[in-house]
């Protein structure tokens, strides 16, 4: 089975919870192609599709939703999940946290089995505003590997159980 893990990511912690997600999914078994969302990629190629974007003031990264919204057609016709990328403090480990209102409107309009909000990162060296008065305060690694762990093994389990179905 062929997986697409694609995702937008401005400073890189986003793209980093995609390679985490996708050696999750290789472990399993399952062929992985990991690739930004603004490349023009086209999911017709793969089998199902997982994909993150980095979250801006409660906005998915808009690479991410322009690939979830030029593929629609295609994505309702896979096993589609989605995660994201945000919160800089413990929050995301503390409790599942739900879609923002944008992605839950995306999760909707293609059927998408699943979402997980992850914690993002921040270099305290940010550049630009608003990141660098964020990172006076919030700067960190709040991404945590077993969380994002257990999350791709519940996406491989249905991937690879008898039971899955576009």
């Amino acid at each position: 089975m062929k997986v697409l893990v694609t995702y937008g990511s401005k400073r890189g912690g986003t793209a980093g919870l995609a390679q985490m997600i996708a050696a999750e999914l290789r472990r399993h078994g399952l062929a992985v192609d990991v690739q930004p969302a603004g490349r023009g990629l086209r999911p017709d190629d793969f089998d199902a599709v997982v994909v993150g974007g980095a979250l801006y003031a409660f906005h998915w990264h808009k690479a991410a939703r322009r690939f979830v919204r030029t593929h629609a057609d295609v994505l309702r016709q896979r096993p589609t999940w989605l995660f994201s990328s945000g919160p800089l403090d413990d929050s995301a480990i503390r409790s599942q946290l739900p879609p923002v209102p944008g992605v839950a409107r995306l999760m909707t309009d293609i059927g998408a089995r699943g979402h997980a909000t992850f914690g993002g990162t921040l270099s305290e060296h940010a550049r630009g505003f608003p990141a660098s008065a964020m990172a006076k305060t919030k700067a960190g690694d709040w991404r945590d590997p077993g969380q994002v762990r257990t999350w791709a093994d519940s996406v491989a389990d249905e991937l690879t159980s008898a039971r899955v179905s576009p």
